[in-house]
């Protein structure tokens, strides 16, 4: 089990920005994938940004051009910048790392509010 620390959400006001951060450095894997999903109550989880070991990412057209994913590969730790937030991108937000032969692991979230 990979133990997956978050940080960073909040309560911010629309146009604001927040970054997050997601630290496994605590686990001896290697993760090749990285990121972070988004869930609304009572909906399914939604991907937001993803970062492969080499650096290649992928984003929800949504957070495009306002949000950037970055990790650090020695620190194992990922974090998400998050600017010109908007009240849709309120949400839990997760963390997510995959390692080299396939295991999946989730933080516990944290909570992002983006509301005047």
């Amino acid at each position: 089990q990979v133990r997956l620390v978050e940080s960073g959400g909040g309560l911010v006001q629309p146009g604001g920005s927040l970054r997050l951060s997601c630290d496994a450095s605590g686990s001896s894997f290697s993760f090749n994938l990285m990121g972070w999903h988004r869930q609304y109550p009572g909906y399914k989880r939604d991907l937001v940004a993803t970062m492969t070991r080499g650096g290649e990412t992928n984003y929800a057209d949504s957070v495009k051009g306002r949000f950037t994913i970055s990790r650090d590969n020695g620190k194992n730790t990922v974090y998400l910048q998050m600017n010109d937030l908007k009240p849709e991108d309120t949400g839990v937000y997760l963390c997510y790392v995959r390692t080299d032969w396939g295991m999946p692991s989730w933080g516990q979230g944290t909570q992002v509010t983006v509301s005047s």
